[in-house]
């Protein structure tokens, strides 16, 4: 299952952690964000010990979407040594088009 990020623990949990990061910026009304949800929480388990996977619900944590330029969800940052290093916009990506992304940063 992926993490659940937010204001109090995006330092430490995202931009401080020592593994590739992916961060689902997701709003609960998004149908989109829905349907790629199973998918974040599938390479959340498989990706375990070598990266962590985390959610970011944009409507209660609205200032780190505008920080990293969020204007459309879903979207999938991946972090690695706290800075952005790739972005994906939208639910068109695949299992292992998210792991390979991930394994790259590593």
């Amino acid at each position: 299952m992926a993490n659940a990020y937010n204001e109090a623990n995006f330092e430490a949990e995202v931009l401080k952690s020592d593994k590739p990061v992916l961060v689902d910026f997701w709003a609960e009304w998004c149908g989109p964000c829905k349907m790629i949800s199973p998918l974040i929480d599938q390479l959340a388990e498989a990706v375990e010990g070598t990266a962590n996977v985390g959610k970011v619900e944009v409507d209660t944590n609205q200032a780190l979407a505008a920080k990293y330029g969020v204007r459309s969800i879903p979207c999938l940052l991946f972090f690695k040594d706290g800075e952005v290093k790739e972005t994906i916009t939208g639910a068109n990506v695949t299992l292992d088009q998210l792991k390979s992304t991930l394994e790259g940063l590593a």
